[in-house]
């Protein structure tokens, strides 16, 4: 009998540990959004070897990504400032690595902007150099398919030159259908070939790989500027990185001790684009003590407000996030970078 009660209760505990790691371990393809960190860019941004050494800070801001368990999403659903969306809601049809790349590419692209711009401000010399064009995704009808990554620099196309995305699309047109190309391509450090046979593409009727592409830029200058954010992807620093890098080439103290924080993508000509997460990252500036957060004041197109009444602008949503979790953090909205650069110099 006692031997019998032993096996019971074996079984007994070796089933509560498997629910136990069903429900706390075992990751399910759901990710649960919450609020990041605020991240001080005087320690991931230097020009000529010198880092920010003004009173207060600039920083970025992050929203922190985890994949769910059954336990983390029933507390995700149950904490307000916690979103929960499905892998394929943040991936799409990309895999954990491709969409590992895409962020590491939107991260160097809002770099590269973010330099521009702040150049341009500047009125510092600097030259615009194209090494190629990133694959941004793959057809799954593409011959490509598992020859190229979400990633790879394209550098030839039957041995010719190819630097922008106009060369590579100016040479396909002198191709048919299921003729074959062979692609020099740059995959982790090291120089590839494939080859494979053109497709039909179902938008245009007409030859081509069968692959997203864009131009990848770099920017020259006599100025040496780094960059040291392995850690951190997406495009959303883009402002953020501007007014930091604006400060160092110029030397012009911005902030007035102030802790600056923000988010926003950049574009070439300085005009803050809107991003995802806003109500996380603006409590996560305030956790880290931040008097001012930057927020996109960016336009609703009219057929998509038409469509979804109650779609806000990131400024809004910044501000009803504040609202929302009682912070003290100002919100200012911005429309460029110049938008940015005038308030602080007004509230010196």
């Amino acid at each position: 009998m006692k031997f019998k009660n032993d096996k019971r209760f074996k079984s007994f505990i070796v089933t509560i540990i498997v629910a136990i790691l069903l429900v706390t371990v075992i990751p399910i393809p759901y990710y649960v959004e919450k609020p990041g960190t605020s991240e001080n860019l005087r320690d991931y941004v230097s020009v000529d070897g010198k880092r920010d050494k003004f009173d207060g800070s600039f920083m970025l801001t992050t929203v922190a990504v985890q994949q769910a368990t059954i336990a983390s999403l029933i507390s995700g659903h149950l904490n307000h400032t916690n979103d929960v969306i499905s892998k394929k809601e943040m991936m799409g049809t990309n895999s954990g690595k491709e969409y590992e790349e895409m962020q590491h590419y939107h991260m160097e692209t809002s770099q590269n902007i973010a330099t521009k711009v702040a150049l341009d401000l500047a009125k510092k010399p600097y030259k615009v150099d194209y090494k190629g064009i990133y694959v941004m995704s793959i057809d799954e009808h593409s011959n490509f398919e598992n020859k190229l990554r979400v990633g790879d620099t394209i550098v030839k196309v039957d041995n010719q030159k190819i630097e922008r995305t106009e060369d590579l699309t100016k040479y396909i047109k002198t191709k048919k259908v299921d003729d074959s190309v062979k692609i020099t391509y740059e995959q982790d450090g090291k120089t590839k070939e494939t080859k494979g046979d053109l497709i039909k593409l179902p938008e245009t009727k007409k030859a081509g790989i069968g692959i997203t592409l864009v131009d990848h830029t770099e920017i020259d200058t006599k100025e040496e500027i780094n960059f040291s954010t392995e850690s951190i992807g997406g495009p959303s620093a883009g402002l953020m990185f501007t007014l930091e890098l604006y400060s160092l080439i110029t030397g012009k103290d911005l902030r007035n001790g102030q802790d600056i924080a923000g988010t926003g993508t950049i574009d070439s000509e300085g005009v803050v684009g809107r991003i995802g997460g806003i109500d996380k990252k603006v409590i996560a500036a305030d956790h880290e003590g931040a008097d001012i957060f930057f927020a996109p004041n960016d336009e609703i197109d009219p057929e998509i407000k038409k469509k979804n009444p109650d779609v806000k602008t990131n400024y809004e949503e910044a501000v009803e996030s504040a609202k929302k979790n009682h912070l003290e953090v100002k919100i200012v909205p911005v429309k460029t970078v110049n938008d940015a650069i005038k308030y602080l110099e007004k509230g010196k």
